[in-house]
């Protein structure tokens, strides 16, 4: 199949596609002898796998590593483990900043008269530089 039919029953852009060929993530697609990339069905497979990890958050670089692992049939699961353990301690320092974040702004937007007069304490708090 040609990349616009890899990428539609993949779920990730042709643009994506071209992407992962380009960091390596995924090995050069064959060539037809016109030129144009060529996918197999285990190429969607793995791009399916890629656009999971993707959905998950995963960064391009554990992906990698994930890949790695899944092609490997002797592969310990403990190293799976690990990385997806290392990837929800970083989603969820991500989520209490978020979280943060939308509390002081809620207190800055509840502080805020939100009338004619000139006076915000939301500005005057993004002025606060120290």
């Amino acid at each position: 199949m040609n990349i616009g039919e890899a990428a539609k029953a993949s779920g990730v852009s042709a643009k994506m596609i071209r992407y992962y060929e380009q960091v390596g993530l995924i090995p050069p697609a064959n060539r037809r002898e016109s030129g144009y990339r060529h996918y197999s069905a285990s190429d969607v497979h793995m791009l399916q796998f890629i656009r999971r990890g993707r959905d998950l958050g995963f960064p391009v670089a554990q992906i990698s590593e994930l890949l790695d692992l899944w092609r490997d049939k002797s592969r310990q699961s403990a190293e799976v483990k690990r990385i997806a353990t290392a990837h929800i301690t970083e989603l969820r320092e991500k989520i209490d900043s978020l979280e943060q974040m939308a509390g002081t702004l809620q207190t800055l937007i509840e502080c805020c008269a939100g009338d004619d007069r000139p006076n915000c304490p939301i500005l005057a708090d993004l002025e606060n530089t120290a």
